[in-house]
């Protein structure tokens, strides 16, 4: 608060940013940091990127890849990017008026929804949600709509949606759904029988879907990946996000991209150029060589990955979590009440500042908080080693001093 002669200037924030917090998931990384805990809270790997694409990112940086690539995207990575979506999705897409290149899929989400969705319009969130999801939704001026994904009653069941819940949240002023598949935090994988559900309702509601399939590579146990954008009926109507973070393991270079018919693109584009002009160009170049890696380099991520997540599930459970097995992605989610903790905030700093292993509490992914209150979720892309530091310091819990600090 500011004073001027006798009046007082007391600071003003928007109702925007009012109605949401800071992100959870990177607070509990600070705490990590703050205790020396080994972080499984934050999806970035401390694993190296792949030698080859890291050698052409230094070599588009010494051959003066430098200075400002096409604002939507530089020609080579949006070729690479459409021929790698019509190899995988069998779908053609045009470069030149069908994608938009952003600094990760964050701006590549929030730039679509401020460039298709307008105040007092309504977007659909699966609950419990990427964190980002809801703010994006309040920042471009929507009231976002929550449809519960229900935990499954055995640990090794999948995350379901109710189909009336789904069909009531959708009106005449619904814009867009969100779908991010395979989904964080719950590793769920949607099946064509549930995308077909959605098709039908984004067609009887003229419906936009906006979806995020940064993890789509990651997949387990013969899950399979279907996007949206092929269910007939899709191919206008759907918003394709995608970035280089995840498949690569390179969450630090923030590229990632939308697909989308010309005139949405269009519009996209235009906002992306006022948020931040353009991704960075030799990470682009990078990228480009990123995309053209052979299938066995996605087979080898997801089986690598799959020994991680048996590795971490078998040791939650020992520990008296109740953990859900994912189909996809790389995260955990659990439920707490084994420990008898009526917040999942504070079982989250106890776990970090007693037991050295940070983790995110649930609260942070629904819109009711008391609705997450139970659950944890876990990050299991890491080392090996880095996920037997944590698996260790998860067999010392103390369960006396859990009680104690419940009570508190």
């Amino acid at each position: 608060m500011a004073i001027l002669g006798e009046a007082i200037i007391a600071p003003r924030v928007s109702e925007k940013a009012a109605q949401f917090t800071e992100s959870v998931i990177r607070e509990m990384t600070r705490q990590a940091v703050q205790y020396g805990a080994v972080n499984l809270a934050q999806g970035f790997p401390d694993f190296p990127a792949p030698e080859r694409i890291k050698r052409a990112a230094q070599q588009a940086i010494a051959d003066d890849v430098n200075q400002y690539a096409i604002t939507w995207g530089a020609k080579d990575f949006r070729r690479a990017v459409a021929d790698k979506f019509a190899q995988r999705q069998g779908i053609e897409i045009d470069p030149e008026r069908e994608i938009t290149v952003c600094c990760g899929s964050t701006e590549a989400m929030i730039a679509t929804q401020l460039a298709l969705v307008d105040p007092g319009d309504e977007v659909i969130v699966f609950e419990p949600f990427y964190e980002n999801y809801g703010p994006d939704a309040i920042l471009s001026g929507a009231t976002p709509r929550y449809v519960t994904l229900y935990p499954p009653q055995q640990e090794d069941g999948e995350w379901r949606f109710n189909a009336d819940e789904l069909r009531a949240a959708f009106n005449k002023k619904t814009r867009a759904i969100l779908l991010n598949t395979p989904h964080n935090p719950t590793g769920k994988v949607f099946t064509c029988t549930e995308l077909e559900q959605i098709r039908d309702l984004c067609v009887e509601f003229d419906t936009l879907a906006i979806t995020d399939e940064i993890y789509e590579h990651i997949l387990y146990d013969e899950a399979e990946h279907i996007a949206p954008v092929t269910i007939d009926g899709m191919r206008e109507r759907t918003v394709t996000i995608n970035s280089l973070s995840k498949s690569y393991s390179v969450t630090g270079w923030r590229v990632g991209w939308a697909i989308a018919p010309p005139e949405l693109t269009a519009a996209i584009r235009k906002v992306h150029d006022f948020l931040t002009v353009g991704a960075a160009a030799p990470l682009q170049a990078a990228g480009a060589v990123a995309l053209a890696l052979p299938e066995s380099y996605y087979q080898q991520l997801a089986e690598k990955y799959a020994e991680r997540r048996d590795l971490l599930l078998a040791a939650l459970r020992k520990a008296d979590f109740t953990a859900y097995k994912p189909q996809g992605a790389y995260y955990i989610m659990t439920n707490i009440a084994t420990f008898g903790f009526a917040d999942d905030r504070k079982f989250a700093e106890h776990l970090v500042r007693e037991v050295g292993v940070a983790a995110v509490p649930g609260s942070s992914f629904y819109r009711d908080p008391k609705r997450g209150a139970q659950q944890v979720r876990f990050a299991f892309c890491k080392r090996v080693e880095t996920l037997q530091q944590a698996i260790a310091k998860l067999g010392t819990i103390n369960y006396a001093s859990f009680n104690a600090s419940a009570e508190r």
